[in-house]
């Protein structure tokens, strides 16, 4: 006779977890995507424009990274949580006053995307539980 080690709630919470952690996972290939085809626009780039697009391009890099992390251990990042999160919000909120200016209305559409995804993520993954005080001497994974 098997015995199952998991309860339905347990296994519930933790389809949600995965869910959580494959929706910053999906961030991270995406914004690595842009971060690997910003050098092409990089390369393009006249005089004026070529200092702006690899600070971007790099951009795109660091928070690939940061996408990754969270995705990877979401209950122990809650500074890379306040970040990204932070940076984000600030971005659409900037972007919804100057939406008129060039490329304002493409990326705020793109980083309330990733508002959306960063609040589901957060929901799904309990990430909540970063902010919780641990045991002296703990490990966060």
């Amino acid at each position: 006779m098997m015995i199952k080690d998991a309860s339905p709630v347990r296994e519930i919470a933790d389809r949600r977890y995965r869910l959580g952690q494959g929706l910053l996972a999906l961030a991270a290939i995406a914004t690595a995507a842009v971060f690997v085809g910003g050098f092409t626009i990089v390369a393009r780039a006249a005089d004026d424009r070529i200092w702006v697009e690899f600070w971007r391009t790099t951009a795109y890099g660091v928070f690939a990274g940061l996408f990754a992390l969270l995705a990877h251990a979401p209950r122990s990042q809650r500074a890379i949580w306040a970040l990204v999160f932070g940076q984000k919000l600030v971005l659409v909120i900037f972007g919804a006053l100057v939406g008129s200016v060039n490329e304002a209305r493409q990326a705020t559409v793109v980083d309330a995307g990733l508002v959306v995804i960063l609040v589901a993520s957060f929901v799904l993954c309990r990430g909540w539980d970063a902010w919780r005080p641990r045991a002296t001497g703990s490990r966060s994974s």
